[in-house]
């Protein structure tokens, strides 16, 4: 048997989760660990496709390993519910005994057999990997949480002192997600009870939720997570700390370089949420009224198979229709040089980072919102379903980084171009909302000197990196 040791890396399949995985594996990868990122076959090729601000040949260190998952249901987003109820058969069958267990069960034996160790990093929303991990007399598992740390707090103790300081609710999963959706998550929550792991893995940093970190090391002694807690976030890279830049730049990129310093919003809800018809005319609206400067990544949330045949022409299609009810009231926006309307994927991070954007218009995904505040972005919040309430409570009640633009009550509502157009008001052009910018230009700081050497997510890193090849 070798003395190697192999980690296998295995995110639920939902963009926000891959993305973090993959760039949890890419940090591994990188201090020489043999990293193997297991997922179904369409979704290692969009995270591959997707993933941006590393150097091309650092995913030539990652082993793309193919999960098999049963055939299941991938009907279109439905724009009137808040939750993406149409992503649940994947889940379910993804999440479900039979072809992702199967397989990776299959590749942790392979493995097994050849390495001294095999450590899996699973989300937690993954949780039958750590049962698999237990099956094997060398191996060991950890749970990613893709969530924010302060989620958990939230969760077991919704009257916390540190929410009862800050005046943030706690809103109860029930009420952000369906009964499919929780009742799927409690059965994973059952699976790493049964087979508990050796700790857990937060995308965070103690500049965002040092105090939220300080009660989850107390607490988990008893935690079903294990003792060990490693808060390595944020994950993604923080761009202003690579100093090449692609040869080939994507044409918003180019259209950011000739406007103002911190005088561009940028506008993305996420890749499982779309917008009612009547929802983009009112944003469109807001946006023509204030005559703000934006780049608006406006296409339809991901289907369940990612990429069917035709899947990209059905994309491109709803995007332009999304993009007709927009234009009569935007007008000339593009001609002015005012606005970019982005209808296929857009290069997020290099948005962030870009000097000439000032906030971040967002449905509050922990993703999102951490690579946001990484680049001292504020956040315009406007949450859509499951943890996204919590994280606007966090970014704007907590952190002072961020304006809500819609209360998570009135979720199911159209919000009216009025309502928005004072938000965008508020953050890009009062005291307030340079306030708040100021506020999160300060944390992106933080954010870097947590990355920097001596700083806490760097040890919390290398502590990782030390436990996994011990």
């Amino acid at each position: 048997m070798e003395s190697q040791v192999a980690v296998v890396t295995v995110p639920f399949p939902a963009q926000g989760h891959l993305n973090q995985l993959l760039h949890l594996s890419l940090l591994l990868a990188g201090r020489g660990i043999p990293v193997h990122f297991a997922a179904p076959e369409p979704h290692l090729r969009e995270a591959r496709a997707r993933v941006h601000g590393w150097d091309a040949a650092a995913l030539l260190a990652i082993r793309f390993r193919a999960l098999d998952v049963p055939a299941h249901a991938s009907p279109d987003p439905d724009p009137s519910s808040p939750f993406p109820t149409h992503m649940q058969p994947l889940f379910e069958a993804f999440c479900d005994g039979g072809g992702a267990r199967a397989s990776l069960a299959a590749l942790l034996e392979e493995l097994s057999a050849s390495h001294r160790r095999v450590v899996v990093l699973h989300d937690r929303m993954a949780a039958f990997a750590a049962g698999e991990a237990a099956r094997l007399p060398n191996g060991e598992a950890l749970g990613v949480h893709c969530l924010a740390a302060s989620y958990n707090v939230g969760w077991m103790d919704p009257g916390h002192r540190l929410l009862r300081e800050h005046g943030m609710v706690f809103h109860p999963a029930d009420a952000c997600a369906t009964r499919e959706f929780v009742a799927l998550a409690k059965r994973m929550g059952q699976e790493r009870r049964r087979a508990p792991g050796a700790g857990m893995v937060v995308n965070t940093c103690r500049a965002l939720e040092g105090e939220f970190l300080d009660v989850l090391a107390a607490q988990s002694a008893s935690s079903s997570d294990g003792h060990k807690l490693f808060a390595v976030g944020p994950l993604n890279p923080l761009l202003n700390l690579v100093p090449d830049t692609p040869a080939e730049r994507h044409p918003c990129l180019e259209w950011l370089d000739k406007q103002p310093p911190s005088s561009v919003l940028y506008i993305s809800f996420g890749t499982t949420s779309s917008l009612r018809a009547e929802q983009v005319r009112e944003l469109a609206a807001a946006l023509r009224d204030t005559n703000q400067r934006f780049v608006w990544a406006l296409r339809d949330a991901d289907r369940a198979d990612m990429r069917e045949p035709g899947g990209e022409r059905r994309l491109a299609a709803s995007a332009a229709s999304l993009l007709g009810n927009a234009a009569s009231l935007l007008g000339d926006a593009a001609a002015q040089g005012t606005g970019v309307v982005v209808t296929g994927w857009a290069p997020q991070l290099e948005i962030l980072a870009h000097g000439a954007t000032a906030a971040f218009m967002s449905h509050c995904g922990w993703n999102s919102t951490v690579e946001g505040l990484s680049h001292g972005k504020a956040i315009l919040a406007w949450p859509m379903h499951s943890d996204q309430p919590w994280d606007a409570e966090l970014v704007c009640k907590y952190l002072r980084a961020g304006i809500l633009v819609r209360p998570w009550e009135e979720r199911r509502d159209v919000t009216p171009a009025a309502a928005i157009r004072e938000a965008i008001e508020r953050a890009m052009r009062s005291d307030e909302g340079a306030a708040v910018r100021e506020r999160a230009r300060a944390l992106g700081d933080a954010v870097c000197a947590a990355h920097g050497n001596g700083g806490s997510s760097s040890r919390d890193l290398d502590d990782l990196v030390a436990y996994v090849t011990k």
